[in-house]
């Protein structure tokens, strides 16, 4: 009892007093502690190499969408995914039960507000990189094995709808895109072709430079004709000045005059002439053609966008899935006594060392 009587206050107040009530904290108010771990990698399929023999080589291949990995973690540490795994309040109940300890509970010695139970609920959640850099591993901890494993799922759920989400919104821009292009594209080459069919019904010509070296051609033999006649009417009236064909050879050079001066009228005589529907013509089939051309580079990158969607589908692959602890990982509660009495004891030794300090400072 002397003994007991001789033990400084300091000794009392900063090693046996620490030491008592980690003791009992460790034994008899610490829950226990269980933590489930699931180990998964977000996939996509690899974009195709650009060699043909690294093309025939990696066909097909899978590789890590680091994009969609580094959005999982973020996702899975954020406020977002507790509130949708806490719909039905399962998480606050499972860290608020009135039968855990105050000291461990959530809400047992601070508020119960969302915001609270996100910073409580952090220190429950690890994300931790696997031994490849591309495995994520997910620990949660709880008081309750099957709590701990049912949260773990959860989790995991709402990261699969996640990489879903965001494969399935990469895909369909890329896809409307492409569509809006095709549409586009599709409303021009179907303008310019109804532009066109429009002059060919005002113009009343299919194509005007065919039409024109048609005409050409009849106007080229009109012209033999022509002279032929002229050759034979001039010889009649060498030879034969009274022939009666004379009358008729002159009527017969008229009237080729007439059609040739027609003909020739129609080609470039004017307004309506052919050369002048030519060049209208001419700029309307060029837009035709070149809105075709549009619509097909449109068609090819829908189907490149298309191709390139399917290579944006990422997934959530599951190498464990998560676990259902048999034991409680924490407390470690004879390591804690342990470290309270070693560190109590270490801030006796310093205290004391400062006291005789002073004290021999004052003398």
């Amino acid at each position: 009892m002397s003994k007991i009587r001789s033990i400084s206050p300091l000794f009392w107040a900063v090693v046996v007093l620490p030491t008592i009530l980690a003791t009992v904290y460790f034994a008899f108010l610490a829950e226990d502690i269980y933590t489930s771990e699931s180990r998964i990698i977000v996939r996509s399929p690899s974009k195709p190499d650009v060699s043909p023999l690294g093309a025939v080589l990696g066909s097909g291949s899978i590789a890590a969408a680091s994009e969609e990995s580094e959005a999982v973690r973020e996702f899975l540490q954020s406020r977002e995914a507790l509130a949708q795994i806490d719909k039905d309040d399962f998480v606050r109940n499972a860290y608020g039960s009135p039968a855990l300890s105050i000291f461990d509970r959530f809400g047992g010695l601070s508020g119960d507000s969302s915001e609270q139970l996100y910073e409580y609920f952090s220190e429950k959640l690890a994300i931790e990189d696997g031994t490849s850099a591309q495995v994520m591993r997910l620990r949660v901890e709880a008081f309750d094995p099957a709590h701990a494993q049912t949260i773990n799922k959860r989790l995991l759920e709402r990261a699969e709808v996640l990489v879903n989400t965001l494969s399935a919104r990469a895909r369909a821009d890329a896809i409307s895109f492409s569509n809006e292009e095709v549409s586009e594209a599709r409303d021009n080459a179907r303008s310019a072709s109804l532009a066109l069919a429009r002059f060919r019904d005002q113009a009343g010509v299919i194509d005007p430079e065919m039409q024109a070296k048609v005409a050409l051609q009849n106007i080229s033999q009109l012209q033999e004709e022509l002279i032929a006649t002229r050759t034979q009417l001039l010889q009649m009236r060498t030879y034969t000045p009274r022939a009666s064909q004379i009358p008729f050879l002159r009527t017969q050079v008229r009237e080729l005059e007439s059609e040739i001066a027609k003909q020739t009228r129609s080609i470039a005589g004017g307004s309506r002439s052919l050369s002048a529907d030519a060049a209208r013509y001419q700029e309307l089939n060029l837009a035709s053609q070149f809105a075709e051309k549009q619509l097909a580079v449109a068609l090819a990158s829908q189907q490149d966008a298309q191709a390139e969607a399917r290579r944006k589908q990422a997934y959530v692959d599951r190498i464990s899935d998560a676990s259902l602890p048999d034991y409680a990982a924490y407390p470690r509660r004879l390591r804690g006594v342990l470290a309270t009495l070693l560190l109590g004891l270490l801030a006796w030794g310093i205290l004391s060392m400062l006291l005789v300090g002073i004290r021999e400072h004052r003398d």
